[in-house]
């Protein structure tokens, strides 16, 4: 009988963890919501999702502890981190005019620039949101197994990463400039985009970090 993937699903207060929760079991994990050290040192696998406004998150993140737990986690297990959790990795986000965050990864969190343009010459909306086209992914990478170049995923921010390690970006995205729409760094895997929202491509996603063997 093959091994269930425990999974800790982070609870701060931010999350989108119903939605989360519910496309994990899908393929397959068995999800703990929870903010408990203990449930998540017991875990197979972690998740860090995140809506919301910066400032709010991290307030929540130290509140419930997940920044300590996140500190002490992540690279030790899989961990995968969603929009805003991504966005957390870095040390400074430039939303609420100018919140530190986490620090893991090195880099910042900046605003969309609403003058640039899209491809038809069209001023960009800000929040980024709906289904927008990833490329660039190293397709041999294990997290991206069964999704194609250019796939379709779906996105919701006004704010983009800029790490300041270039061999960190998995994957990019083009809305008015390109941005970085995904990290891996070891056994760190973040998406901007919402797998839990993304359908097929999503899912596949999802299995593969459940099925990830580091």
């Amino acid at each position: 009988m093959a091994k269930v993937t425990k999974v800790a699903l982070l609870d701060y207060g931010m999350g989108n963890l119903h939605s989360v929760s519910k496309a994990l079991a899908l393929v397959g994990a068995e999800v703990a919501i929870t903010n408990d050290p203990k449930v998540v040192a017991a875990a197979d696998k972690i998740v860090f999702p995140g809506v919301g406004a910066m400032r709010d998150c991290i307030a929540g993140m130290k509140d419930a502890g997940i920044d300590e737990v996140i500190q002490q986690a992540i690279f030790k297990k899989p961990v995968m981190a969603i929009c805003v959790g991504m966005q957390a990795l870095f040390e400074q986000s430039a939303e609420n005019g100018g919140t530190n965050c986490l620090g893991i990864l090195k880099g910042s969190v900046e605003a969309f620039d609403p003058t640039w343009r899209d491809e038809q010459g069209a001023t960009i909306k800000v929040p980024h949101m709906g289904w927008n086209t990833i490329s660039g992914m190293d397709l041999d990478h294990p997290l991206w197994h069964g999704i194609e170049d250019n796939a379709h995923f779906y996105f919701v921010h006004s704010y983009y990463c800029e790490p300041s390690d270039s061999s960190q970006v998995a994957a990019i995205c083009d809305y008015g400039q390109p941005f970085c729409a995904s990290i891996v760094q070891d056994n760190l895997f973040a998406t901007q985009f919402h797998p839990e929202k993304s359908h097929t491509a999503g899912l596949q996603l999802l299995k593969n970090f459940v099925e990830w063997d580091i």
